[in-house]
């Protein structure tokens, strides 16, 4: 008779997270308790916070504030069901019909999460008989969406373009599907979204930018990489977060008419999840406005984020080819990354830590990431403050 295997046995296995805790170097689930600001609360201490996506420091401005509040006052905190059946709200068909506007599209679709959006997009899009091709570095939830499609997922050498042509050269005759990520969370490049285009021009191929770390970042007016490069016509889809310039939680899918008709009917997670609660729509909504009417703000982070680039280069840092407010800071080995991470909040800096998988092996990061409320204060102390960890730890 076989040995019947318990599926629980790998709980005790997993022991590396344990490991860091009681060495006293584990980065993660540290509780906040203040406001996504530049400055947080941790444990009663204050902190200077660049490990935040709140790219335009409006998590806590006073009209996202506002907004929401109004939003809860009039609708309650929830919609107890999906968007398909009871739970679609009149702010929901506002919200979508603003930001299409605002992202220059037909029409536009609002999920729960920014993950979901991938899910239910590339696994509604791509059929059996079709091929989705995905960069190497593109985010799980890209991933994640392509699993769940049913059709071949090929991937392609990170930001190569011939290598892009070559997977793509061996699909012809198929349906096929190009997805990136506008600006890359890792380590903050930008897609060479123009040769991406050509290529998938030349191939038939339909293209789909995420660009969650881009919309409130890139562009002369925040729309993201495809305003950066001009080539807002010239994208199939695009989609978006909230949680990072737009100061809330959810996401949204961007394009022609009939195509997000067709998402809004077969995208399995948007369809059987809860629909988006009105004060997270509202201070989305809240949060476009001030886009547009603030536009300093985009200036100022455009500002702090060459300052920190220029700073860690001048310091001897390795910051691989971030060319955005995200800038990681390349350490080596999983344990440099570690002991980095928990010595800079012992000096008053809050900063993440990506290690391998998340990474290549020797390749671990602390992964920096600026706000426009940034001082030029703030900013200063924490080059002091990593100039001062990095020597002791031997990475510069």
């Amino acid at each position: 008779m076989t040995e019947t295997t318990d599926i629980f046995e790998k709980f005790s296995r997993f022991t590396i997270a344990k490991d860091l805790q009681r060495a006293g170097m584990y980065p993660f689930f540290r509780v906040i308790e203040s406001a996504q600001d530049p400055e947080v609360i941790m444990n009663g201490k204050k902190l200077i916070m660049v490990g935040s996506n709140n790219y335009l420091g409006l998590t806590n401005h006073p009209k996202v504030k506002e907004a929401a509040i109004e939003a809860i006052k009039k609708y309650g905190s929830g919609c107890a069901g999906s968007r398909f059946l009871n739970g679609t709200l009149d702010i929901h068909v506002q919200l979508e019909e603003k930001l299409a506007k605002f992202m220059k599209r037909d029409a536009a679709l609002i999920f729960s999460t920014g993950f979901q959006v991938n899910l239910g997009v590339i696994s509604a899009i791509v059929g059996k008989d079709d091929v989705v091709i995905i960069d190497k570095m593109d985010h799980a939830s890209i991933v994640d969406g392509c699993k769940l499609s049913y059709g071949e997922v090929r991937r392609y050498r990170h930001n190569d373009m011939a290598d892009l042509e070559r997977v793509l050269e061996g699909n012809n005759g198929r349906g096929k599907l190009i997805v990136v990520d506008g600006v890359f969370s890792m380590e903050g490049d930008i897609v060479d979204l123009p040769a991406v285009v050509k290529i998938a021009k030349k191939y038939k191929a339909r293209l789909m930018v995420d660009d969650a770390h881009g919309i409130g970042v890139l562009g002369k007016t925040g729309r993201g990489t495809t305003e950066h490069f001009g080539l807002e016509k010239d994208v199939d889809l695009v989609m978006g977060t909230y949680s990072k310039s737009l100061a809330s939680i959810g996401g949204f899918i961007s394009g022609d008419s009939d195509v997000i008709h067709y998402i809004k009917h077969m995208a399995r997670s948007f369809m059987f999840s809860a629909s988006p609660p009105p004060a997270s729509v509202a201070a989305v909504s809240a949060a476009l406005d001030i886009i547009d009417n603030e536009p300093e703000r985009l200036e100022r982070l455009w500002y702090n984020t060459h300052k920190m680039l220029k700073g860690f280069k001048d310091l001897g840092f390795q910051i691989g080819p971030s060319e955005t407010p995200i800038i990681p800071v390349i350490v080596g080995a999983d344990e440099n990354a570690f002991k980095m991470a928990m010595a800079l909040q012992e000096e008053g800096v809050f900063a993440n830590v990506a290690a391998s998988p998340a990474v290549p092996p020797g390749k671990a990061l602390i992964r920096t990431s600026y706000m426009a409320t940034h001082t030029d204060e703030h900013l200063d102390k924490v080059l002091a403050v990593f100039k001062k960890v990095g020597t002791t730890l031997g990475v510069i």
